[in-house]
């Protein structure tokens, strides 16, 4: 939680009004049973109507300067609580987005929308009511204690004893709750994961009928974490019934030992009516401090959460480029791009997902990359724009490492990226187009359009400002693949990425799309499982299972690589080359 704690330094102001005022609201709150008492000694024994009213307007007094000290301390904790959380929300969603894919994978999304929401939730909470409560609780618990030793020496020790005890139960129960409240959260997380599959996978479970398996899985997931909610519920239960129990039996020690002392002459009817009325607050405060140190568990249990979120340093490798100086001068004439004895493993000890794969690229050639399902495509292009870490060799762009500190911001500028998973936002289509360019003109967004051959589905939805509904499911996949090349191209890339972006597309259509692509001056990656969109590259690599097991032309490939021949007549007949461009 250190690193929570800094970010109440903004709000220190409010942070310290707060418990001030409600310390302030307390203050008269412990100086009402000795009005009390007098009214009974002084007032009510020797028929004093006036020595009445007039302490019956002092209490009013003290109510009145209580609730506006209360609503103070409300609003100032309410203020820091929200700031607070605020911030932590705001770089919370900036530290997810500079974690790499392979971060995000690691830790998974259900995750990351739990401590994104209902952590900081939480967190807010705590904070809200452990600065209203955590010194008014134990200021009146102990200020009762010095009052009742004012009062009477002898009760003093009914008072403490009490507390000790009270104590001693509150602190086992916040020992016990801590860790298990962490345990409930992760629990959540698991029924958040089954609920963001089952919405988002709704049309595939369906169409394999696999409703029940999964309501089945829900079930078992969702009762694990009813078990662990009902079992640290049970638990922190306890301690209002324990707190009760306690306080009712010390006054009825209270009582007994009072009534005793007034019929020897030692105290007043009213002495053992203020100290009946400061157990009593002694009994609520306890209750509310059981009740925040509760709270206060579930607000440390999630806080820790969000912050291993913030200590997360992102896994990709960023290097001095001062270091990398030298190795620049004697490397300047080298390829637009250079793959040099590439290897890439995602996780320690797992099987590498490409290895030690070496090629060179011009500045505006087309490069194709084709191969199996799982041959590593996907896996080879996104270590271009930095998305994953080399586990050896390098990859250069103009000369430099990808990793070079320097190189970073223009790789991300340089490079229009096409995923595989079509992704639109909610907006309208101009606002998507707009991803690619922010100050591009609607003339160039529909030139981009052009080129990806969207501009009929703008113009058949109504134009730029049409709306896309959110994961653009109100347009078909092969809308959604062109206006995510259109977006691409609007940035007007040095090097553009298509990641078998076209695989929605009829052959007629992608054959146009290639051909529109090719008039760009732009380096261009196309990965593809067709031998139709790469075969007009420039250069073709073909992966087996994270080899590179041929790189040439498409003519080169037919003679010298079985794999590539392999995937071609797969998809044609002999002598047919149906949907060639």
């Amino acid at each position: 939680m250190k690193k929570i704690l800094t970010y109440f330094k903004p709000y220190k102001w409010q942070s310290l009004l707060g418990p001030l005022f409600k310390l302030l609201e307390a203050t008269f709150e412990l100086l009402v049973p000795f009005v009390v008492a007098a009214i009974v000694d002084n007032g009510i024994a020797n028929a004093d109507k006036s020595y009445v009213v007039w302490a019956c307007v002092i209490l009013a007094a003290f109510g009145l300067f209580g609730f506006g000290f209360s609503v103070l301390a409300q609003y100032f904790s309410a203020r820091a609580a929200t700031g607070v959380c605020a911030d932590v929300r705001s770089d919370l969603f900036r530290k997810i987005q500079s974690l790499s894919y392979k971060d995000i994978d690691k830790m998974g999304e259900a995750t990351m929308l739990t401590r994104m929401t209902g952590d900081v939730d939480k967190l807010q909470t705590g904070i809200n009511l452990f600065l209203r409560l955590f010194l008014r609780s134990p200021f009146i618990v102990f200020g009762a204690m010095i009052c009742a030793l004012i009062i009477d020496l002898k009760t003093f020790g009914i008072f403490a004893v009490t507390i000790v005890a009270l104590a001693i139960v509150v602190y086992a129960v916040m020992l016990i709750c801590m860790p298990l409240y962490k345990k409930t959260q992760g629990d959540l997380d698991k029924v958040l994961l089954s609920t963001r599959e089952n919405l988002s996978g709704a049309r595939v479970i369906r169409a394999f009928c696999m409703e029940d398996a999964e309501r089945k899985q829900f079930d078992e997931r969702n009762n694990k974490l009813n078990k662990s909610s009902k079992f640290v519920g049970a638990i922190a239960a306890i301690t209002n019934p324990l707190t009760y129990a306690l306080i009712n039996c010390a006054i009825i020690w209270l009582i007994w030992s009072g009534a005793i002392r007034v019929e020897t002459g030692i105290l007043t009817t009213g002495s053992v009516i203020a100290l009946y009325n400061l157990m009593s607050q002694i009994l609520i405060e306890l209750i509310k401090l059981a009740n925040l140190i509760v709270t206060v568990a579930k607000a440390a249990a999630s806080g820790n959460r969000i912050e291993a979120v913030l200590k997360m340093q992102p896994s990709l490798d960023v290097i001095d480029s001062q270091a990398a100086e030298g190795e620049k001068e004697e490397k300047s004439d080298e390829p637009f791009i250079v793959f040099d004895g590439v290897s890439l493993r995602y996780t320690e000890g797992a099987d590498e997902a490409l290895e030690n794969i070496s090629f060179t690229v011009n500045k505006g050639e087309t490069i194709g990359v084709i191969g199996g399902t799982g041959s590593g495509k996907t896996t080879l292009v996104n270590l271009i724009p930095h998305f994953y870490d080399v586990s050896g060799g390098q990859v250069r762009v103009n000369g430099k490492d990808v990793r070079e500190k320097d190189l970073q911001p223009f790789l991300r500028e340089c490079i229009g990226v096409v995923p595989q998973k079509a992704k639109l936002f909610k907006g309208s289509i101009r606002d998507n187009l707009l991803w690619g360019r922010a100050d591009a003109t609607d003339e160039e967004l529909m030139a981009a359009a052009r080129i990806a051959q969207a501009e009929e589905v703008i113009l058949g939805k109504g134009g730029l400002d049409a709306p896309v509904e959110q994961g653009g499911k109100n347009f078909s996949g092969g809308q959604k693949q062109r206006l995510t090349i259109a977006r691409a191209v609007a940035r007007n890339p040095e090097i553009l990425i298509l990641d078998d972006s076209s695989s929605a597309l009829d052959y007629a259509t992608d054959a146009e799309l290639r051909k529109a692509i090719r008039s760009l001056n732009t380096t261009t990656f196309i990965v593809s499982q067709r031998t139709s969109s790469v075969r007009d590259a420039d250069k073709i690599i073909v992966l087996d299972d994270g080899k590179a097991v041929g790189i040439g032309t498409h003519s080169e490939l037919m003679e010298s690589c079985a794999v590539y021949r392999e995937i071609y007549h797969s998809q044609y007949q002999d002598g047919e080359e149906g949907g060639a461009a």
